[in-house]
């Protein structure tokens, strides 16, 4: 049943892909959609605007219009949905891309010389897969590990990143406009529940929507009640280091 009442309305010219609303909307109506936030159905939308606050572009505002109501148990039904597609890439070996399997190994070369790893142009990779969404929560090599969350386009840009970062830490990229946010959110959630994480290094590049990578590697963390020593290092698109913030010691 339609009515008329407050709803998100996204101006897509001034929208950027950041994705910070959708980690802001707990009802999941916001999804980014080819680079740009889009509302996925209106009976999602509690009308509330909770996610306009985190836009730094200023294209979310409150309108009144004809809408479908909101439906608090659709809603129910669609965060498990999601979920539930994150989840099966966790399934068996026959749900699975042939990429996906889960493996862990040593690095080529001599891992504890980082100098024979630049001269010889060797890895220092030691888990498979890397991406977030396809790493499950269980994965053997998260247990206790010193993580490496890596935007994707880090490694092209930074020449020394195996030697410079990778060396003993286990690897997750991703990109937080390309990929779901409200996934990669959850799925850190879970990392940081079950796996007893270490330490954290979060590398993006200097562009502005990267950033909303490390906000979901931190609100993570809160979410799943864990301290853990963060620190985030953001790369030049010339492949510079700009900024370190280290963990407090």
């Amino acid at each position: 049943m339609k009515t008329i009442r407050k709803i998100i309305e996204i101006d897509e010219e001034r929208c950027d892909g950041c994705g910070k609303c959708v980690l802001a909307c707990a009802e999941g109506a916001v999804a980014i959609v080819d680079g740009k936030a889009r509302l996925v159905k209106d009976s999602y939308c509690d009308g509330l605007g909770a996610c306009i606050g985190e836009c730094p572009q200023g294209a979310l505002r409150i309108v009144e219009r004809e809408a479908a109501e909101f439906d608090p148990e659709a809603v129910e039904q669609h965060l498990g949905q999601t979920q539930k597609q994150g989840e099966t890439l966790d399934a068996g070996p026959h749900l699975r891309c042939p990429s996906s399997r889960i493996q862990q190994f040593e690095p080529s070369g001599e891992t504890g010389s980082p100098a024979i790893a630049h001269e010889s142009a060797v890895s220092v990779l030691s888990n498979w897969p890397v991406k977030i969404r396809l790493v499950p929560v269980s994965a053997h090599f998260l247990k206790g590990a010193n993580l490496l969350v890596a935007a994707d386009c880090t490694a092209a840009a930074f020449g020394n990143f195996h030697c410079g970062f990778l060396q003993g830490k286990t690897l997750l990229i991703g990109c937080p406009k390309c990929d779901d946010v409200s996934q990669l959110a959850r799925k850190f959630v879970e990392i940081f529940r079950v796996a007893f994480i270490r330490s954290v290094t979060v590398l993006i590049m200097e562009v502005h929507c990267c950033s909303v990578l490390a906000e979901i590697v931190r609100k993570a963390m809160a979410q799943a009640g864990k301290d853990v020593p963060i620190e985030v290092v953001i790369i030049g698109v010339r492949g510079s280091i700009l900024d370190r913030k280290k963990p407090a010691a």
